[in-house]
């Protein structure tokens, strides 16, 4: 056996634990997943415990332990902060402080706590916030060689980071030091627009195209200053992250016509615009610095990580621009993905053992890294439960009974294989729909997903078919990239009420785009996951049998969880969000469980209150 190693993600915002065996990726998991609190910071102690024992090893065999930053490079940063903003910034200079000094420097002693031992080192090895994401992109890549683009928000100093791998090297080459930020750029607006930092940035790029760029020139001349390199600097004089707990300031607020809009409260033509102009200069600057990167380094293929890479419009655009031949972006590109990034960092630099590549795959294992159930298990859980259902062991037989309940317009609850690694449900823990319904999205919006109406669905349809739909010819198994419809899918649209400035948004959602409406968003794009059997044999199979149904080898997936709440984890969690919402069937392996079959549920009726809504 290889060096087998821990790595470890925590106390900013979703934590997460992965392990390493002899360079392989063989466990993976976020802590909010067990703890069921939504990007959970915390020491991932479960986590932990549970990639241990995916794997059955003891704590005493681990080669090395290893977490994601450098806690005092990023002490460095908010003392440099407190000093430059002195002597505002008081309060932000000790929650910082607090969070540093009282908890990422005592990791050697959290380790210890939760398993007992260091490994074999007899120490965590730490390594800088920017090499986990740039080392998360490029070993699990199926590249020998390529340019890496690591954007978030901050890590220690570092907010955009290029690099070039080779083999088992890696050098950062160029940063772009806080508090000149693109990832804070677009966590402002977010804000501003009456979102969540850190979990609804994905929401304002979903409003994006409804409205339109005319704040582009405004954030252009005062927020950032653009050069043709993708280099950039903000105007830190309208932020208020350096002296305070907010993102805006008055100045921010003067500038976009008043103060930021109220959590859910109605969404105007303001935020619609603002959300267009941000996501074209975020393009923007990734294009320029794609191109940048491509001069600079000679390489044909780039890897990305940072939660900026989680922009799948941008990273969309960037795909047909065709910069690079060939993209790979890790799939948990927020910082639960630098565990995997240190531990693969120190099997590689730390003990110099060499990558092994598959030619043609990456090794991310379809991001199924997460823990499974068996039948037997899930059977003994029902019975002791009393939950009727129907064991349909024949397989065939189940996902044709699956796939005919999609066709017929039935909402499922789809919970199969691993759990995902990541933000995306990408099959194993999802939500399946009819793409072909032009009901499909407001239903499962307002009565499944208890989210905002706008929102779209994203499709996973069969590797061999993407082209018959979409605009694409590549891979997409991790649902990063976004990519127009085929044009003769599409319908015409009346949009004229809408563009002349009214807000109201259900005329132009309820609208059928095309003939796969569910899964098309209002600017004709959709954000594609491609599935291939070797990832995921039974979800392939299902999406085949709709296809032998209907004749569609598309269906819509979306994360099994309610607004505000983590992804499900084991089939308990599954059956109680089945029971909180409206779906029709859950499917829990070879298990399947029919709505109006159920006893009524004896739930907490304050459930929802327990889960902070984003």
């Amino acid at each position: 056996m290889g060096k087998i190693i821990l790595g470890i993600s925590g106390f900013y915002h979703d934590s997460g634990a992965a392990l390493t065996i002899d360079g392989s990726i063989v466990a993976a998991a976020q802590e909010e997943r067990f703890s069921r609190k939504k990007h959970d910071p915390r020491f991932p102690k479960q986590a932990i415990n549970y990639c241990l024992q995916e794997a059955f090893i003891e704590a005493d065999e681990l080669d090395a332990v290893a977490f994601y930053d450098n806690p005092l490079l990023t002490f460095d940063r908010l003392v440099h902060n407190a000093l430059a903003v002195a002597p505002r910034g008081k309060e932000v200079f000790i929650d910082g402080a607090l969070g540093i000094l009282g908890k990422k420097m005592w990791v050697n002693d959290y380790v210890r706590q939760a398993i007992g031992s260091l490994g074999k080192v007899g120490k965590v090895l730490f390594c800088e916030h920017h090499m986990a994401h740039a080392a998360s992109a490029f070993y699990p890549s199926p590249f020998t060689s390529a340019a890496i683009l690591v954007m978030d928000g901050v890590g220690e100093w570092a907010t955009t980071s290029l690099g070039v791998g080779k083999d088992e090297n890696i050098e950062l080459f160029a940063e772009i030091n806080y508090p000149h930020s693109l990832g804070l750029l677009y966590s402002a607006m977010t804000y501003f627009c009456g979102f969540k930092v850190n979990s609804g940035e994905y929401k304002l790029m979903g409003l994006a195209p409804y409205g339109e760029p005319r704040y582009y020139s405004r954030i252009r001349e005062h927020l950032i200053d653009i050069r043709e390199d993708g280099s950039y600097r903000l105007n830190t004089d309208y932020f208020g992250y350096l002296d305070g707990k907010v993102m805006t300031n008055e100045a921010f607020h003067a500038l976009f016509d008043g103060p930021p809009r109220k959590p859910e409260s109605r969404i105007t033509r303001r935020e619609m615009d603002l959300a267009a102009s941000v996501q074209k200069i975020t393009e923007e600057v990734v294009l320029r610095t794609a191109r940048h990167l491509r001069k600079s380094t000679g390489e044909r293929n780039l890897v990305m990580a940072g939660g900026v890479a989680l922009n799948c419009v941008a990273n969309g655009k960037l795909l047909a621009e065709k910069i690079f031949d060939q993209i790979w972006i890790q799939p948990a590109a927020g910082d639960a993905g630098g565990a995997i990034g240190a531990a693969l960092l120190v099997h590689h630099l730390y003990f110099g053992e060499k990558r092994k590549i598959q030619p043609g795959r990456d090794g991310q294992k379809g991001s199924l890294l997460g823990p499974s159930y068996s039948s037997e298990s899930i059977r003994a859980m029902l019975d002791r439960k009393g939950y009727p259902y129907h064991h349909i062991q024949n397989r065939d037989e189940r996902l044709r009974l699956v796939a005919q309940a999609i066709a017929d317009g039935k909402i499922v609850g789809w919970f199969s294989n691993r759990m995902e690694f990541g933000p995306r449900a990408l099959g194993a823990r999802s939500i399946l729909g009819d793409p072909r319904n032009p009901n499909t999205q407001s239903v499962m919006n307002l009565k499944i997903k208890y989210r905002e109406s706008f929102r779209p669905f994203a499709p996973s349809v069969l590797l061999e078919r993407v082209s018959e739909y979409f605009e694409m010819d590549v891979e997409s198994p991790y649902m990063l990239l976004v990519a127009p419809v085929k044009k003769e899918r599409c319908k015409p649209m009346d949009l004229e009420r809408f563009r002349g400035g009214d807000d109201d948004m259900l005329p132009v959602i309820n609208q059928v785009r095309s003939d796969i409406p569910a899964v098309t968003h209002v600017d004709y794009s959709a954000r594609i996951q491609t599935v291939r059997r070797e990832d995921n044999p039974d979800y392939y199979d299902l999406i085949k049998a709709f296809e032998a149904i209907t004749g569609y080898g598309v269906i819509v997936n979306t994360s099994f969880n309610v607004r505000g709440e983590p992804i499900v984890c084991t089939p308990l969690d599954a059956y109680r969000c089945f029971m909180r919402t409206e779906m029709d069937l859950l499917v829990l392996e070879d298990c399947l469980l029919y709505r109006n079959e159920q006893p009524q549920f004896e739930d907490d009726e304050n459930w929802r209150e327990k889960y902070e809504l984003d």
